[in-house]
């Protein structure tokens, strides 16, 4: 007689899972990024965030429909398999793979660039085994304590968010701006300029989706990953366009010397180098949060297509019986960190935006096509799931578009090997795709 199968727990609340979605984002990327986009948009960085975050919840609705219907913890890949078809299913699966994978690799790799600037002394690759290793192990102890781990670096997090904006405040109160109203919008303001810039703030929002692969690990999942989706945006949006206009205000304009480094140099402005200093110290432990997520998340998708037995199932498929954690796949984009040190941040996050574009796309055309399969049998709306799903899907296309071509050529070539791997998992299509067994996950 067989061993029951370990399967993943449902211990995570809903606030459990916002959490991980917010930390995910990285509540202080939007002081990172202020200095581009104000650049770009020529000094309206509100009006750009407020623009990518229209844009993203649109895509947010999408995969909120989809995680009710099915409450799975595959995701983008799981959607494209019941709606669009196993093959497309599994190009959509490796197409977002590729961001999952290399992800965690980018965080963590930001995270010891940044931890290296403060402490030289200390190599890269010292602190990177420190973030991947600290990481992985909270990660492989189990759920509960990476849900306790990460409550707190949130919370960390906003708060340095939200002192830095006091100290803003504060600053324009000794410092009054000459205008209220130009952050939004000024004489050198123009919407090709605010499109582009709304196109790199979007950025910032990636990891929303990524609560959809904790759906199996959530409580009442069917109700919960939706609304965990829409309030990660909606959160996200609020927070990353306040911070903006803040920061547009105490710096009017789009012009700056380094925009790069705009958050330290406008932190030593506002606080002081003492302030500085020791925030942007708190940010880089703050940083741990982030990292926990995006190797949660894609350790989720790893295991799912492992237990689809699309990846090596005996590695990447199975749970260790008493963290229920799966252990192989954390331990796989654990090492992934190492191959990171060899890739720059500006590709890493090249080729990641490609994948999770592309898992984008797909699921708002499966909004589309859960339409057209269930429109006589449920009463859908055709706004709801044809024409906000189309306009999503058309901006989404269009940051594709926006990606270098190097990028493009490297994704497309990460697709055709996808390919090559389906016709030899399928025997050149004479075998069915692999599917996933009913009893470890419906759509309802």
């Amino acid at each position: 007689m067989s061993e029951p199968r370990v399967q993943l727990t449902a211990r995570l609340s809903l606030a459990s899972v916002v959490a991980f979605g917010i930390a995910y984002m990285a509540p202080s990327l939007v002081m990172v990024i202020f200095g581009v986009v104000a650049e770009v948009s020529e000094g309206t960085a509100p009006t750009a965030f407020l623009m990518a975050t229209g844009a993203m919840l649109l895509t947010a609705l999408s995969y909120a429909k989809m995680s009710g219907h099915f409450p799975v913890s595959g995701s983008a890949y799981f959607y494209a398999r019941q709606m669009l078809g196993a093959p497309i299913g599994f190009l959509v699966g490796w197409s977002v793979l590729l961001a999952y994978l290399l992800l965690p690799a980018a965080a963590w790799l930001v995270q010891s660039l940044l931890l290296n600037a403060q402490f030289p002394s200390i190599p890269i690759w010292a602190w990177m085994l420190v973030n991947a290793g600290l990481t992985t192990l909270i990660n492989i102890i189990g759920i509960r304590l990476t849900d306790r781990v990460n409550k707190l670096l949130v919370l960390l997090a906003v708060f340095l968010v939200l002192l830095f904006a006091a100290y803003c405040l504060a600053y324009l109160g000794a410092q009054p701006p000459a205008s209220y109203t130009a952050p939004f919008w000024n004489g050198d303001s123009t919407l090709l300029g605010v499109s582009a810039a709304a196109a790199i703030a979007a950025y910032c929002y990636l990891g929303f989706d990524a609560v959809t692969t904790l759906a199996e690990e959530t409580r009442d999942a069917e109700r919960n990953i939706p609304r965990a989706v829409v309030l990660v945006i909606a959160t996200g949006g609020l927070l990353f366009t306040a911070v903006a206009y803040l920061m547009q205000l105490v710096h009017p304009g789009g012009l700056f010397d380094d925009p790069e480094v705009i958050s330290y140099t406008m932190s030593i402005r506002v606080g002081g180098l003492a302030f500085a200093d020791w925030t942007n110290l708190a940010a880089n432990i703050g940083g741990l949060g982030s990292c926990l997520a995006v190797q949660l998340s894609s350790s989720r998708l790893l295991y799912f297509m492992g237990r689809d037995g699309v990846l090596p199932k005996r590695l990447l498929g199975t749970l260790h019986p008493r963290t229920r954690t799966p252990i192989g796949c954390l331990l796989l984009t654990g090492a992934m960190g190492f191959i990171g040190l060899n890739l720059s941040v500006e590709t890493a996050f090249s080729l990641v935006n490609f994948g999770i574009f592309v898992g984008f796309t797909a699921v708002n055309l499966c909004v589309i096509a859960y339409f057209i399969r269930h429109r006589r049998e449920r009463r859908l709306g055709v706004l709801g799931y044809v024409l906000l799903p189309t306009l999503a899907g058309a901006i989404t296309l269009t940051l594709i578009a926006q990606l270098t071509p190097s990028t493009l050529i490297t994704g497309l070539a990460w697709l055709a090997a996808g390919g090559l791997h389906l016709l030899w998992l399928t025997r050149g299509f004479r075998r069915p795709t692999p599917e996933l067994s009913l009893d470890e996950g419906q759509p309802i």
